[in-house]
Protein backbone atom coordinates (compact mmCIF):
# COMPACT_ATOMS: atom_id res chain seq x y z
CA UNK A 1 0.00 0.00 0.00
CA UNK A 2 1.00 3.55 -0.22
CA UNK A 3 1.41 5.98 2.86
CA UNK A 4 1.90 9.44 4.10
CA UNK A 5 5.95 9.31 5.40
CA UNK A 6 9.21 11.19 6.42
CA UNK A 7 12.92 9.75 7.02
CA UNK A 8 14.12 12.92 8.66
CA UNK A 9 12.49 15.63 10.72
CA UNK A 10 11.96 19.21 9.17
CA UNK A 11 9.27 21.19 7.05
CA UNK A 12 6.39 19.96 5.27
CA UNK A 13 8.91 19.12 2.54
CA UNK A 14 9.93 16.10 4.32
CA UNK A 15 7.11 14.37 3.63
CA UNK A 16 6.34 11.45 0.85
CA UNK A 17 3.43 9.57 -0.45
CA UNK A 18 5.19 5.87 -1.04
CA UNK A 19 5.37 2.28 -0.57
CA UNK A 20 4.96 0.99 3.01
CA UNK A 21 4.13 -2.06 4.43
CA UNK A 22 0.62 -2.94 4.97
CA UNK A 23 -1.11 -3.14 9.01
CA UNK A 24 -2.98 -5.70 10.04
CA UNK A 25 -5.84 -5.61 12.37
CA UNK A 26 -4.88 -6.82 16.09
CA UNK A 27 -7.03 -7.92 19.07
CA UNK A 28 -9.86 -5.42 19.81
CA UNK A 29 -8.75 -3.34 16.37
CA UNK A 30 -10.54 -3.18 12.89
CA UNK A 31 -8.64 -2.44 9.83
CA UNK A 32 -10.05 0.06 6.93
CA UNK A 33 -9.55 0.84 3.46
CA UNK A 34 -9.19 4.67 3.98
CA UNK A 35 -11.39 6.89 2.21
CA UNK A 36 -9.99 10.23 4.16
CA UNK A 37 -7.80 11.14 7.04
CA UNK A 38 -7.83 14.34 8.62
CA UNK A 39 -4.96 16.57 9.66
CA UNK A 40 -4.18 17.26 13.31
CA UNK A 41 -1.30 19.44 14.91
CA UNK A 42 0.22 16.30 16.09
CA UNK A 43 1.35 14.98 13.07
CA UNK A 44 3.29 18.42 12.66
CA UNK A 45 4.54 18.55 15.81
CA UNK A 46 5.72 14.65 14.93
CA UNK A 47 7.55 15.23 11.57
CA UNK A 48 9.37 18.63 12.67
CA UNK A 49 10.71 16.77 15.86
CA UNK A 50 8.94 18.46 18.33
CA UNK A 51 8.78 15.05 19.98
CA UNK A 52 11.61 13.81 19.34
CA UNK A 53 13.53 15.24 22.77
CA UNK A 54 16.11 15.81 20.55
CA UNK A 55 17.20 12.70 18.91
CA UNK A 56 17.32 11.77 15.64
CA UNK A 57 14.83 9.90 13.88
CA UNK A 58 15.12 6.39 13.16
CA UNK A 59 13.76 4.87 10.23
CA UNK A 60 10.64 5.94 8.54
CA UNK A 61 7.88 7.57 10.37
CA UNK A 62 4.13 7.57 9.49
CA UNK A 63 1.46 10.32 10.30
CA UNK A 64 -2.33 10.17 11.45
CA UNK A 65 -4.53 9.57 13.74
CA UNK A 66 -7.79 9.22 12.46
CA UNK A 67 -9.95 8.28 9.07
CA UNK A 68 -12.68 7.44 7.49
CA UNK A 69 -13.43 4.31 5.64
CA UNK A 70 -14.75 1.04 4.35
CA UNK A 71 -13.82 -2.26 7.27
CA UNK A 72 -11.67 -4.62 5.13
CA UNK A 73 -10.06 -6.30 8.50
CA UNK A 74 -11.70 -7.44 11.91
CA UNK A 75 -9.45 -7.86 14.83
CA UNK A 76 -10.03 -10.87 17.65
CA UNK A 77 -12.58 -10.36 20.26
CA UNK A 78 -14.65 -7.56 18.14
CA UNK A 79 -18.01 -7.54 17.99
CA UNK A 80 -20.77 -5.08 16.04
CA UNK A 81 -18.43 -4.22 13.30
CA UNK A 82 -18.15 -6.46 9.98
CA UNK A 83 -16.36 -6.56 6.65
CA UNK A 84 -18.19 -3.87 4.52
CA UNK A 85 -19.31 -1.52 7.26
CA UNK A 86 -18.78 2.31 6.72
CA UNK A 87 -17.35 3.88 10.07
CA UNK A 88 -14.87 6.26 11.08
CA UNK A 89 -12.46 6.70 13.82
CA UNK A 90 -9.36 7.00 15.97
CA UNK A 91 -5.99 4.59 15.16
CA UNK A 92 -2.18 5.38 14.20
CA UNK A 93 -0.75 5.85 10.99
CA UNK A 94 -4.21 6.60 9.42
CA UNK A 95 -2.39 8.81 6.47
CA UNK A 96 -2.31 5.93 4.36
CA UNK A 97 -4.43 3.63 1.64
CA UNK A 98 -4.99 1.08 4.59
CA UNK A 99 -5.20 1.60 8.23
CA UNK A 100 -6.00 0.32 11.18
CA UNK A 101 -8.08 1.89 13.98
CA UNK A 102 -8.31 1.48 18.04
CA UNK A 103 -12.12 2.89 18.26
CA UNK A 104 -14.71 3.62 15.86
CA UNK A 105 -18.31 4.54 15.01
CA UNK A 106 -20.49 3.88 12.10
CA UNK A 107 -20.38 6.37 9.91
CA UNK A 108 -23.87 8.24 9.29
CA UNK A 109 -25.07 7.82 5.72
CA UNK A 110 -25.59 10.81 4.87
CA UNK A 111 -22.42 12.64 6.20
CA UNK A 112 -19.33 12.86 3.49
CA UNK A 113 -16.35 10.75 4.09
CA UNK A 114 -13.69 13.76 4.48
CA UNK A 115 -16.58 15.11 7.46
CA UNK A 116 -16.22 11.88 8.54
CA UNK A 117 -12.50 11.31 9.23
CA UNK A 118 -12.42 15.24 10.81
CA UNK A 119 -14.53 13.60 13.52
CA UNK A 120 -12.33 11.43 15.05
CA UNK A 121 -9.96 13.37 17.00
CA UNK A 122 -12.11 15.94 17.53
CA UNK A 123 -14.98 14.43 18.80
CA UNK A 124 -13.01 12.42 21.32
CA UNK A 125 -10.89 15.14 22.67
CA UNK A 126 -13.92 17.41 22.90
CA UNK A 127 -16.35 14.59 24.75
CA UNK A 128 -13.22 14.05 26.90
CA UNK A 129 -13.05 18.07 28.10
CA UNK A 130 -16.63 18.82 28.38
CA UNK A 131 -17.02 15.50 30.42
CA UNK A 132 -14.18 16.46 32.79
CA UNK A 133 -15.30 20.03 33.22
CA UNK A 134 -18.58 18.63 34.15
CA UNK A 135 -20.23 21.26 31.48
CA UNK A 136 -23.98 20.58 31.91
CA UNK A 137 -27.37 22.67 30.84
CA UNK A 138 -27.63 26.08 31.72
CA UNK A 139 -24.02 26.57 32.46
CA UNK A 140 -21.98 29.46 30.44
CA UNK A 141 -18.59 27.79 28.99
CA UNK A 142 -15.47 29.66 27.63
CA UNK A 143 -13.73 27.83 24.53
CA UNK A 144 -10.72 29.12 24.30
CA UNK A 145 -9.81 28.64 20.46
CA UNK A 146 -13.32 27.82 18.87
CA UNK A 147 -12.59 27.92 15.44
CA UNK A 148 -10.27 25.20 14.67
CA UNK A 149 -10.83 21.40 14.46
CA UNK A 150 -11.26 20.64 17.62
CA UNK A 151 -12.28 24.00 19.16
CA UNK A 152 -15.34 24.41 16.46
CA UNK A 153 -16.69 20.81 17.57
CA UNK A 154 -16.10 21.03 21.10
CA UNK A 155 -18.54 24.45 20.33
CA UNK A 156 -21.30 22.90 19.09
CA UNK A 157 -21.05 19.73 21.34
CA UNK A 158 -21.57 21.54 24.19
CA UNK A 159 -24.21 23.64 22.71
CA UNK A 160 -25.63 20.72 21.94
CA UNK A 161 -25.60 19.56 26.27
CA UNK A 162 -27.72 22.75 26.32
CA UNK A 163 -24.92 25.30 27.51
CA UNK A 164 -23.99 28.72 26.52
CA UNK A 165 -21.14 29.05 24.57
CA UNK A 166 -18.85 31.99 24.32
CA UNK A 167 -15.67 31.24 21.72
CA UNK A 168 -12.34 33.32 21.49
CA UNK A 169 -10.76 33.43 17.82
CA UNK A 170 -9.39 35.56 15.46
CA UNK A 171 -11.22 38.95 13.71
CA UNK A 172 -11.39 37.02 10.48
CA UNK A 173 -12.95 33.97 12.47
CA UNK A 174 -15.80 35.96 14.25
CA UNK A 175 -19.15 35.32 12.17
CA UNK A 176 -17.88 31.72 11.93
CA UNK A 177 -18.12 31.52 15.23
CA UNK A 178 -21.62 32.81 15.28
CA UNK A 179 -22.96 30.50 12.58
CA UNK A 180 -22.01 27.70 15.04
CA UNK A 181 -23.86 29.02 17.88
CA UNK A 182 -21.29 30.84 19.56
CA UNK A 183 -20.93 34.42 21.42
CA UNK A 184 -17.51 35.45 19.54
CA UNK A 185 -14.82 37.24 21.35
CA UNK A 186 -11.64 38.35 19.83
CA UNK A 187 -8.55 36.08 21.50
CA UNK A 188 -5.68 38.57 22.44
CA UNK A 189 -4.67 41.33 24.82
CA UNK A 190 -8.51 42.13 27.16
CA UNK A 191 -10.06 38.72 26.49
CA UNK A 192 -10.60 38.82 30.29
CA UNK A 193 -12.76 41.79 30.04
CA UNK A 194 -14.44 40.88 26.73
CA UNK A 195 -15.31 37.33 27.97
CA UNK A 196 -17.10 38.92 31.18
CA UNK A 197 -18.95 41.46 29.33
CA UNK A 198 -19.99 38.54 26.79
CA UNK A 199 -20.83 36.46 29.70
CA UNK A 200 -23.17 38.76 31.93
CA UNK A 201 -22.30 36.65 35.16
CA UNK A 202 -20.17 33.65 36.07
CA UNK A 203 -18.39 31.62 33.92
CA UNK A 204 -18.86 28.18 34.90
CA UNK A 205 -15.85 26.34 32.36
CA UNK A 206 -12.77 27.56 30.33
CA UNK A 207 -12.06 24.51 27.76
CA UNK A 208 -8.37 25.67 26.52
CA UNK A 209 -7.97 24.04 23.07
CA UNK A 210 -5.36 26.80 21.80
CA UNK A 211 -2.98 27.40 24.43
CA UNK A 212 -2.03 30.87 23.68
CA UNK A 213 -3.81 32.55 26.53
CA UNK A 214 -1.86 33.19 29.15
CA UNK A 215 -3.42 30.91 32.17
CA UNK A 216 -3.46 33.23 34.81
CA UNK A 217 -6.33 34.69 32.45
CA UNK A 218 -8.19 32.10 32.49
CA UNK A 219 -8.33 31.17 35.80
CA UNK A 220 -9.31 35.03 36.12
CA UNK A 221 -12.62 34.36 33.55
CA UNK A 222 -13.39 30.85 35.47
CA UNK A 223 -12.35 32.06 39.36
CA UNK A 224 -11.19 28.70 39.89
CA UNK A 225 -7.99 26.57 38.71
CA UNK A 226 -10.41 23.87 39.10
CA UNK A 227 -13.16 25.23 36.33
CA UNK A 228 -10.03 25.42 33.73
CA UNK A 229 -9.07 22.49 31.27
CA UNK A 230 -6.67 22.47 29.03
CA UNK A 231 -5.21 20.31 25.71
CA UNK A 232 -2.69 22.45 25.11
CA UNK A 233 -0.66 24.51 28.03
CA UNK A 234 0.88 21.50 29.31
CA UNK A 235 2.83 23.76 32.08
CA UNK A 236 -0.51 24.80 33.63
CA UNK A 237 -0.89 21.55 35.91
CA UNK A 238 1.44 23.88 38.06
CA UNK A 239 -0.88 26.48 38.54
CA UNK A 240 -3.43 23.83 39.53
CA UNK A 241 -5.23 23.55 36.17
CA UNK A 242 -6.51 20.08 34.59
CA UNK A 243 -4.24 18.72 31.25
CA UNK A 244 -5.51 15.82 29.53
CA UNK A 245 -4.23 14.45 26.69
CA UNK A 246 -6.40 11.41 26.80
CA UNK A 247 -4.80 7.77 28.05
CA UNK A 248 -6.64 6.70 31.18
CA UNK A 249 -8.95 9.65 30.54
CA UNK A 250 -10.28 8.99 27.12
CA UNK A 251 -13.83 7.20 26.04
CA UNK A 252 -13.62 6.97 23.09
CA UNK A 253 -15.90 4.68 21.58
CA UNK A 254 -18.35 6.48 23.52
CA UNK A 255 -17.67 9.95 22.36
CA UNK A 256 -17.26 8.61 18.58
CA UNK A 257 -20.93 7.91 19.26
CA UNK A 258 -22.28 10.87 20.93
CA UNK A 259 -20.04 12.43 17.51
CA UNK A 260 -21.71 10.26 15.37
CA UNK A 261 -25.32 11.20 16.80
CA UNK A 262 -24.76 14.72 16.50
CA UNK A 263 -23.88 14.52 12.67
CA UNK A 264 -26.98 12.37 12.13
CA UNK A 265 -28.96 15.08 13.78
CA UNK A 266 -27.47 17.99 12.01
CA UNK A 267 -26.12 19.62 15.27
CA UNK A 268 -22.53 19.59 14.04
CA UNK A 269 -21.45 21.06 11.24
CA UNK A 270 -17.72 20.34 10.65
CA UNK A 271 -16.16 22.78 7.98
CA UNK A 272 -12.89 20.93 5.88
CA UNK A 273 -10.48 21.71 3.23
CA UNK A 274 -9.01 18.47 1.44
CA UNK A 275 -5.88 17.76 -0.20
CA UNK A 276 -5.22 15.16 -2.11
CA UNK A 277 -2.49 12.61 -0.31
CA UNK A 278 0.24 13.70 -2.67
CA UNK A 279 0.02 17.29 -2.04
CA UNK A 280 -0.44 16.61 1.48
CA UNK A 281 2.56 19.26 2.18
CA UNK A 282 0.73 21.79 0.78
CA UNK A 283 -1.86 21.08 3.62
CA UNK A 284 0.52 20.95 6.20
CA UNK A 285 1.81 24.53 5.83
CA UNK A 286 -2.16 25.52 6.07
CA UNK A 287 -2.44 23.65 9.16
CA UNK A 288 1.21 25.14 10.41
CA UNK A 289 0.02 28.40 9.28
CA UNK A 290 -2.44 28.67 13.15
CA UNK A 291 -4.84 29.84 11.14
CA UNK A 292 -7.33 27.04 9.98
CA UNK A 293 -11.31 27.08 9.99
CA UNK A 294 -11.96 23.84 10.67
CA UNK A 295 -10.58 21.03 9.19
CA UNK A 296 -7.81 19.89 6.91
CA UNK A 297 -8.53 16.34 5.32
CA UNK A 298 -6.22 14.22 2.56
CA UNK A 299 -7.83 12.18 0.46
CA UNK A 300 -6.26 8.96 -1.36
Amino acid sequence: MRALQFKAYGGPEVLEWDEAPEPHAGPGQIRIAVRAASVNPIDWKLFNGAMAGGEPLAGTAYLGYDAAGVVDEVGEGVTGVTVGDEVFGRGQNTQAELAVLDSWAPKPPAIDWTVAAAAGVAGETSERGLRLLGVKEGDTVLIDGGAGGVGAVAVQMAIARGARVIASAGESNQDYLREIGAVPVVYGQGLVDRVRAAAEGPVDAVFDIAGKTPIEELIAIAGDPSRVLTIANFAAGGAGVRVTGGSADSRAMEALAETAQLLSDNKLVITVQTFPFDRAAEAYQVSQSGHVRGKLVLVP
